[in-house]
C-alpha cells in the first residue's frame, strides 16, 4: 500500500507549525510583536546574544533577514543599538524598556496558546511530544550540516 503523502510527519509538522504561527502571530500582534521576532526577544532578554551576527546564528537565519527584522524592530520601538566598545564596526543590541515590559504578556500569550493546542494531551503525553520534537529537529540540523557529496 502507497503511503498517503500528507500523512508523512513531514507535512503534519509542517500544518501545525503553519497553525501555531497564524494563532501566535494574532495574539502577539496587539502586544506590538510578531512570531518571527521570539528568538530574538528571548536571546536579548536571557543574554544569550547581544550582535547581529550572533543573534542571526540564535535564531538560525542568514545575515540579510535578521538585518530587515532588526531594522523594524528598531523602528517599532523595541530595541536599541550601541556602539561595541571592542569593535568599532559592530552594535550592541539591546531591549527597550517597551519591550521588556510587553515580554511577560507575551510569553503568557505564547504558554496559553501551548496548553490550548495541546488539549486532551496528558503531562506525559506532552513532555513525549516535545522530547520526540526535539530530536526530530536535531537529526535535520545534523542532516542540513552533513555534506551531500
Amino acid at each position: 500500500m502507497r503511503q498517503d503523502v500528507l500523512s508523512t510527519p513531514g507535512h503534519l509538522i509542517s500544518l501545525a507549525a503553519r497553525g501555531f504561527a497564524r494563532l501566535s502571530e494574532a495574539r502577539l500582534k496587539p502586544l506590538g510583536f510578531g512570531v518571527g521576532q521570539l528568538p530574538v526577544l528571548v536571546a536579548l532578554e536571557n543574554g544569550k546574544a547581544d550582535t547581529q551576527r550572533d543573534l542571526a546564528r540564535f535564531a538560525k537565519v542568514e545575515q540579510p533577514p535578521m538585518a530587515q527584522m532588526l531594522a523594524r524592530m528598531e523602528r517599532d520601538g523595541l530595541i536599541e543599538r550601541s556602539p561595541d566598545p571592542a569593535d568599532g564596526r559592530s552594535s550592541r543590541i539591546a531591549l527597550t524598556d517597551i519591550a521588556r515590559t510587553r515580554m511577560p504578556e507575551a510569553i503568557a500569550t505564547l504558554f496559553q496558546g501551548n496548553r490550548e493546542a495541546l488539549d486532551g494531551f496528558t503531562t506525559a503525553e506532552a513532555e513525549q511530544f516535545v522530547a520526540m520534537l526535539t530530536r526530530v529537529i536535531t537529526n535535520l540540523d545534523k542532516m542540513a550540516g552533513a555534506d551531500p557529496s
